[in-house]
């Protein structure tokens, strides 16, 4: 994980914004906000258990006790514990709190079992998941409370989450995105804290037996089968403290490796339920999903802009034709007013090619333009931008992008793009880092997975860079490609991206198409002064044409920087601390 910079600790951060206990004053605004809350659902919380440390358990219990939202119900059901000492203290707790509930199981079924047997007790309209070693923030459940309360038609509820020791110390708060499909399908992102609509998951049949070390996993997956997208919500604050030991999934994912076996079989059935020609498999990481490419593959227009840079050029054109394993291509160079003679001898060179065709445009230099008119002529049903100073590295590049790019809902697919020294150029894009967007991930080192292994998984960004972007070319066109009239040369990209999610589409970055990217060497950087006020006024553009975007990506985080790309803190963060926050 990214390093934070010096004297910006975890722990310096909790105190400043998400101190404990809540104060007075800050308690009595949530309470004058729950009692104006249209309904107050009852939130029944499962807790299964089975042998549990008696002062982790009690911990629990206890965290739950000090909820400041008072509608809540624990259902504890212990699996016939060998630990008399832990079955004592399951019925002590029951015993003295009316709202905690419990069921002795008679023989031990494991986790799923357990959970549908505290399932079975609980009454209220809303289900939270908790393991029996963990500790909930105090005010967890007030911030689910509201959600439902500000969200209606809102099934599922997610929120941030961290890691607790034995000695109690925080640590490596997962920041989470808003929902991001393809993420969840590389790691449970859901989990935790994870809170569900009661009658989602009755309807459903609760948790499947066999699913050991996944079944949060799996519940989630059909749950979110039966609901819209834009009913599965966020809470975008650190209410779940994950127990880390030696035998937790919170220490290390090789504590349990039947998890991973499990998170196949979950998300394989998924896609055989939703009729998707897929196949996910564990990489060590987290899960990568494979979707199978057509019988007969579409046809791909690969696009490179060039204006002279014959060597950059020859790189390109000369990896694309050696090293790719996708054989529908074509490529169209599109000449930017080249006079370099060994660069026409080259471009000249194709003129009887069946793979490559040059078209001249002698234009003034206008990206956006020049790859809009290239769409137009290509005749692949799939477009590829590719930037000139662009080189392969791995053969299967194309056959990824393309697999992803023609499923349903997605609009451009990016890739994973490294500088010639092996530093990461690209990860994806970060919308407001820096002002307009950056890379994500930007110079880590080869081999360093970044911030909860997202340098290394599949995942939905907001925007890709166009230096490698596939896209069906409809949906290049039903957007009317590039804006070559505001942005003819930086953030078209971004802009593009932004507009194809105006459209209802999401945009895919993904690791396993690796290129190397010798970054603008052709054009090099934007230093006379015509060149820097048309970078002014593009920069303009963006922020008066995305500006909400801008300050909030859905596919980062707002207690994440926007100062830098290495998803360190943001001080302070951008949601309202609960010492200031209008709560109303």
């Amino acid at each position: 994980m990214t390093p934070q910079a010096p004297n910006k600790t975890y722990a310096e951060w909790l105190r400043l914004y998400d101190p404990v206990p809540v104060d007075a004053a800050t308690q009595e605004k949530m309470r004058r906000r729950i009692a104006a809350m249209v309904g107050t659902p009852r939130i029944s919380i499962v807790m299964p258990t089975y042998n549990a440390r008696s002062v982790w358990l009690r911990e629990a219990v206890e965290s739950v006790q000090r909820q400041i939202y008072p509608n809540w119900e624990l259902c504890i059901a212990d699996d016939a514990s060998s630990s008399a000492e832990s079955r004592a203290l399951v019925a002590e707790l029951a015993a003295s709190d009316a709202r905690i509930k419990v069921v002795f199981r008679p023989e031990n079924g494991h986790i799923s079992a357990a959970s549908n047997s505290a399932l079975e007790l609980a009454t209220g309209e809303w289900i939270a998941l908790m393991d029996h070693d963990d500790v909930l923030s105090e005010h967890a459940l007030f911030w689910i409370a509201d959600c439902i309360d500000r969200n209606p038609k809102a099934r599922l509820i997610y929120s941030d989450e961290d890691k607790i020791d034995e000695e109690g110390v925080r640590s490596s708060p997962y920041f989470k995105s808003n929902w991001n499909l393809d993420l969840f399908y590389s790691h449970n992102m859901f989990s935790h804290l994870g809170v569900f609509r009661a009658d989602l998951v009755r309807r459903v049949g609760g948790f499947r037996l066999g699913m050991q070390g996944s079944q949060d996993w799996d519940l989630v997956l059909r749950c979110m089968e039966k609901i819209d997208a834009s009913q599965i919500l966020h809470v975008p604050r650190v209410l779940y403290h994950w127990r880390i030991h030696a035998e937790s999934t919170a220490g290390s994912a090789d504590a349990k490796p039947y998890a991973a076996i499990a998170g196949e079989r979950a998300l394989n059935e998924h896609f055989s339920r939703l009729g998707v020609d897929a196949k996910a498999e564990y990489t060590g990481a987290g899960h990568r999903v494979r979707y199978a490419l057509p019988a007969s593959p579409p046809l791909v227009s690969l696009i490179i802009p060039t204006r002279n840079g014959l060597h950059l050029l020859r790189q390109c054109v000369d990896s694309i034709l050696a090293r790719t394993a996708y054989e529908n291509y074509e490529i169209i160079i599109v000449d930017n007013g080249s006079d370099d003679p060994d660069t026409l001898n080259y471009l000249g060179s194709f003129q009887d090619s069946a793979f490559v065709r040059v078209i001249r445009d002698d234009r003034e230099f206008n990206y956006s333009a020049l790859n809009n008119m290239a769409v137009a002529q290509a005749k692949g049903d799939i477009v590829g931008l590719i930037n000139n100073d662009i080189e392969v590295i791995s053969p299967d590049w194309l056959s990824e992008m393309v697999s992803l790019a023609i499923q349903p809902g997605v609009g451009a697919v990016g890739a994973k793009l490294w500088y010639p020294d092996r530093t990461l150029q690209h990860g994806g894009v970060i919308l407001g880092v820096g002002g307009v967007a950056n890379h994500s991930h930007k110079g880590i080192a080869f081999g360093d997975s970044g911030y909860f292994s997202r340098a290394n998984l599949i995942q939905s960004f907001s925007a890709v860079t166009a230096a490698c972007l596939v896209v069906k070319k409809e949906r290049y066109l039903s957007i009317d490609g590039l804006d070559e009239a505001h942005l003819k040369v930086a953030f078209n990209d971004v802009d593009f991206c932004l507009r194809l999610i105006e459209k209802g589409f999401r945009n895919i970055w993904t690791p396993y198409a690796e290129l190397f990217h010798h970054e603008s060497a052709t054009r090099g950087a934007d230093t006379a002064p015509e060149k820097r006020e048309r970078f002014v006024r593009e920069v303009n553009y963006m922020l008066d044409r995305w500006d909400a975007l801008l300050k909030d990506d859905p596919a980062y985080s707002p207690n994440l920087t926007l100062d830098r790309e290495d998803f360190s803190y943001a001080w302070p963060p951008r949601v309202e601390l609960l010492s200031t926050a209008r709560i109303q």
